[in-house]
């Protein structure tokens, strides 16, 4: 931000906290107003983000800017303009794909689609979400984790290593981000119960059935498996799911009629 106003730090001395008071006292004022706000407002549910940031906006107006108007005004003339482009929303890291097609952001891990294991991304990492590029193209956009999260795992990201190698599933060491939901996590423990070691491998054509088709239609189909109480493995699954075949439409493009161009071409050269 610095670099980008043009501008340059000053710091504190050491041991002398109280010269950081004025960055502090207006930090706590913030605080205040924003709580005080809250306590008005008797609630402190927001129906969106926007809703909450919009509500930020106009306390920071009437509360902390609105006050310092006139001061604001008489010290324009001795203001610079501002730069052409806005501050830069974004912090940008280049980290190298892991071989378990992820790559990490402080202590986060994050799943990036499987072809793009040993090859260097580019992750502009925004307030609330993730944008990888590679080669300038943006490949994927993901939420940012917070608090206690420390890893977001895409299974459509990985699904199609692991049916080169399902035997890998049972090695991968985020295994557990594996099950989109409830009835997934049923389904391999079923497997499990039935199959013994086979289960990796039916599980991860199911998941890859879920991947390459609709996800709804596999949960479903194993939540009435599952509710029957009888035996299953992919070939049941797929079945019960019919995934519906892409239709490729027939184009049929006559040949073209050159006399029509000879014609247009004796016109012109009339």
């Amino acid at each position: 931000m610095l670099d980008h106003y043009g501008l340059e730090s000053t710091r504190i001395r050491p041991g002398e906290a109280h010269e950081n008071g004025v960055a502090e006292k207006a930090n706590d004022l913030v605080k205040q107003a924003l709580t005080q706000a809250l306590v008005l407002r008797n609630r402190r549910d927001f129906d969106s983000v926007a809703q909450y940031q919009a509500f930020i906006d106009e306390v920071m107006r009437r509360e902390i800017n609105q006050p310092q108007a006139a001061a604001l005004i008489g010290e324009k003339p001795c203001l610079r303009a501002l730069p052409s482009a806005q501050v830069p929303s974004y912090t940008t890291v280049r980290p190298k794909v892991r071989r378990w097609s992820t790559v990490r952001l402080g202590n986060r891990a994050y799943s990036v689609p499987s072809r793009l294991i040993g090859h260097q991304v580019e992750v502009r990492q925004y307030a609330n979400h993730l944008e990888v590029y590679y080669r300038g193209r943006r490949v994927e956009t993901m939420p940012r984790l917070r608090g206690d999260q420390m890893v977001r795992i895409d299974y459509r990201h990985v699904i199609w290593s692991l049916m080169r190698k399902p035997g890998a599933f049972a090695r991968y060491c985020y295994r557990e981000e594996l099950f989109p939901s409830l009835v997934f996590r049923r389904a391999y423990d079923a497997l499990r119960r039935w199959r013994g070691e086979r289960a990796d491998i039916e599980y991860v054509r199911i998941l890859h059935l879920a991947a390459s088709t609709f996800e709804a239609d596999v949960e479903q189909a194993l939540s009435l498996l599952l509710e029957a109480g009888e035996r299953f493995d992919y070939v049941a699954v797929k079945e019960l799911a019919k995934p519906e075949p892409i239709m490729v439409p027939m184009v049929h493009i006559p040949e073209p009629d050159l006399s029509v161009y000879d014609a247009r071409y004796l016109r012109a050269g009339r």
